[in-house]
């Protein structure tokens, strides 16, 4: 069983790099994507507010993300008692 084991450790440890590299991917991105929308101007007065704003809306985006995990962990247990 020693081996088996190791093929699973292996696998769930390269598939949780793959997950958290891709949620990082995602996050950067969206980052981005939010710098475009909210920041107008780098030399505004009113940088820090802004930026404010824009990692609110980052902070809003994971709290989205645990949320739909939280309902589908939760769902997903309705459903195999049911069965």
């Amino acid at each position: 069983w020693t081996r088996a084991f190791n093929a699973a450790f292996r696998g769930g440890a390269v598939m949780g790099f793959a997950l958290s590299s891709l949620a990082l991917l995602v996050l950067f991105i969206i980052i981005i994507l939010y710098r475009i929308y909210f920041v107008t101007d780098d030399s505004d007065e009113n940088n820090e507010y802004v930026y404010l704003i824009l990692f609110e809306a980052v902070a809003g985006y994971g709290l989205g993300g645990s949320s739909i995990a939280l309902f589908g962990r939760v769902g997903g247990g309705i459903y195999t008692k049911a069965a």
